[in-house]
């Protein structure tokens, strides 16, 4: 029978997922997926909350592992405006960009613009399993 402390160790363990997407049925089936993959999620609607969720999670010391981040938010900051101020904040951030626009030259060099790896939308969780294992194990 598990005790407090280890029930405590393993709630610490949970590696934490920030989304970023401006469609809230994206955000919601993103947090379903990585919930049931065993990921705590936090969800936010564009770069600029997204931006206040990362350095506020990481000063308090409970860092997200990755962000997911969607390449083109209406009304606010995007995936490449987002990569680089949160890039300047933490040269380590390992986010992934999301978009449905693979020709845009983000999604095909994505790694050129700070990302660990990239998901075409619409996404499934065998996508989602692989890319996030190729990011972060």
């Amino acid at each position: 029978m598990p005790n407090q402390e280890t029930e405590a160790h393993s709630a610490e363990m949970k590696k934490r997922v920030l989304v970023m997407d401006d469609e809230e049925l994206v955000r919601l089936f993103a947090e379903k997926m990585l919930d049931k993959m065993g990921y705590e999620v936090v969800t936010v609607r564009d770069g600029q909350a997204a931006i206040r969720r990362y350095k506020g999670a990481r000063e308090a010391g409970n860092p997200f592992a990755v962000v997911i981040m969607d390449l083109s938010v209406s009304d606010g900051l995007g995936g490449k405006e987002t990569i680089a101020e949160l890039r300047a904040y933490d040269p380590d951030v390992i986010a992934i960009i999301s978009s449905g626009y693979l020709n845009d030259p983000v999604m095909t060099d994505f790694q050129d613009y700070g990302f660990k790896g990239r998901i075409a939308k619409p996404f499934d969780i065998q996508d989602l399993v692989r890319v996030l294992e190729s990011c972060i194990g």
